[in-house]
């Protein structure tokens, strides 16, 4: 397997360059806490909760920051991307802001709400089969016959320091707060917000322990950090995180992850759902399966929290309401 071009790998300053990019259109979410939460973990638990960003999740700030640094005089042509739902969206609402047009690549059985809402923000939806269709493949044509600029979801060294701006504000509240994150666990399916995470965080708190959290099956993270090389995860089958199902790391982020990421853990579907109903109940936010994965593993135990401050990537909030009713009342206590 050939070695990425490290040359390319972004750095913490380029996070930093990101978030000068982003100042005026992403929202800087805040970091919650729960006392309640705390004390079924006896950890403490500071929250990061990117439902609230523009298109709720935090593929916004990637994809926003990829868009903006296209040169002007190419813009016509427009984007392409591939996606589940999450950086669709942020795509379409990164390109509608800069007048280009947009097409998503998704899946035939990705979420109605994503890909309505997708939509809504004036993208062209080319829908594909997932089990018999390689969705780069499509998106990749698509460019070149259009001479579009392809967005990829992860691997790209402007879309990691976008999303690395998440950690950035993490770093700068805590340091804001006089308080020092013992682990930082942020849900991984390519390893681009982990990625970006780690830069911003590792260049602030050095000490801090950075944790990928993934379905169980799709232990693709899991299993690379433990031997130090890419392995794709042996998952036959669905999860409920449907934007987790990313086959191997990326090569970049990877590169990054290698370097800077201490651990990988899973939950299960069945934790997952808990981790929603507890995200309901006592921080009154709406977690998608996918978002919900890092609190779910620091709920199951998979992570050692007792007796630390434990900050947690709630990535997005973008689920159907039916799935999401179902999956809220299968583990709500009566």
């Amino acid at each position: 397997m050939n070695e990425p071009n490290l040359s390319v790998l972004p750095t913490a300053r380029d996070v930093d360059a990101a978030a000068a990019v982003l100042a005026k259109v992403a929202v800087r979410t805040p970091l919650l806490h729960s006392p309640a939460l705390d004390a079924m973990t006896g950890a403490r638990l500071l929250f990061k909760p990117e439902m609230l960003q523009r298109t709720g999740s935090f593929k916004f700030r990637g994809a926003y920051n990829k868009i903006a640094a296209i040169p002007e005089a190419a813009r016509g042509s427009g984007v392409v991307a591939f996606s589940s739902g999450n950086h669709a969206q942020g795509v379409a609402a990164a390109a509608q802001l800069f007048g280009m047009p947009a097409t998503i690549v998704m899946p035939s059985d990705a979420p109605l709400s994503k890909r309505t809402r997708t939509q809504r923000y004036g993208a062209e939806l080319v829908l594909y089969d997932r089990d018999r269709e390689d969705r780069e493949a499509i998106a990749r044509r698509i460019a070149h016959e259009r001479g579009a600029v392809l967005v990829p979801p992860f691997d790209d060294a402007l879309i990691i320091a976008g999303q690395g701006t998440v950690g950035r504000e993490i770093a700068e509240d805590m340091a804001a707060r006089g308080e020092v994150p013992d682990v930082v666990i942020a849900p991984a399916s390519g390893g681009g917000l982990m990625a970006g995470v780690a830069l911003a965080v590792k260049a602030r708190f050095p000490d801090a322990r950075l944790v990928t959290a993934e379905p169980a099956g799709f232990d693709d993270h899991a299993r690379s950090l433990k031997s130090r090389r890419r392995e794709p995860h042996r998952a036959e089958g669905r999860t409920i995180c449907d934007a987790l199902m990313a086959s191997i790391p990326g090569e970049l982020t990877f590169a990054i992850n290698r370097e800077l990421v201490s651990q990988g853990v899973t939950a299960t579907d069945a934790e997952v759902a808990a981790a929603m109903t507890a995200a309901f109940n006592e921080l009154k936010l709406v977690v998608e399966p996918g978002g919900a994965v890092a609190l779910a593993a620091v709920l199951a135990g998979a992570v050692a929290a007792r007796g630390k401050t434990v900050v947690v990537v709630l990535s997005g909030g973008n689920v159907d309401a039916d799935l999401y009713a179902r999956l809220i009342d299968g583990t709500r206590k009566t």
